[in-house]
């Protein structure tokens, strides 16, 4: 009986998306570890070659010398380290069994908005102002947008915004890849209007 019980307990796991917050977080974490250490060989010496320097468009380097490559003061690559280190865990504790109080979900939800907020901001910064596509950004940019998406349709499906969501979030749940997608080429389609990605990498 009691193995019974822990089957089922298991069978209903969200193993899918625990296992997509580890890998989604682990990738971000990635991207804002590569961004700090870059940062400190620019600190070290101004005129280091990065290895994101791909051409004068596609870069790194001046986005992290720029004033909103530290917008709160500090680096911002540090948000990251600290920031995806949250679905990682999550995910871990959800592989393991855990299972979250309500407010604990609405707060996750709250760092993930914030975290799209502020990428979406990077996003106009970088191709409207800098005129840059910082290839460690864009893959924060590409783990974010799914992050939210995924997080969000989970709870609203899971009824954590309330009983009038659920629907939305199951009629939700079957898009959340062609959503996704979407979400990209709005952004490549931006990205492309304003810089040449294929001409530009050899500029």
């Amino acid at each position: 009986m009691t193995d019974t019980v822990a089957e089922a307990s298991t069978s209903r796991r969200p193993w899918i998306l625990a296992v997509f917050l580890i890998v989604a977080g682990a990738l971000g974490w990635w991207a804002a570890f590569s961004l700090t250490i870059d940062k400190f060989l620019l600190l070290e010496n101004p005129d280091a070659a990065l290895s994101c320097n791909v051409s004068a468009f596609v870069q790194c380097g001046k986005n992290l010398d720029s004033w909103q490559g530290s917008v709160f003061g500090f680096p911002n690559p540090l948000i990251g380290l600290g920031g995806f280190a949250a679905p990682i865990a999550v995910g871990v504790a959800l592989l393991a069994g855990a299972r979250f109080a309500r407010w604990f979900w609405v707060l996750f939800n709250i760092g993930i908005v914030g975290a799209l907020a502020f990428v979406i901001w990077l996003i106009s910064q970088s191709f409207f102002v800098l005129g840059t596509l910082c290839p460690w950004c864009a893959l924060v940019w590409s783990v974010t947008i799914p992050l939210f998406w995924a997080t969000t349709v989970r709870n609203a499906r899971e009824g954590v915004f309330g009983d009038g969501l659920r629907r939305v979030g199951r009629a939700l749940t079957p898009w959340l890849v062609p959503i996704t997608v979407a979400c990209y080429l709005i952004v490549i389609v931006i990205g492309q209007t304003r810089i040449p990605i294929v001409q530009s990498l050899f500029l």
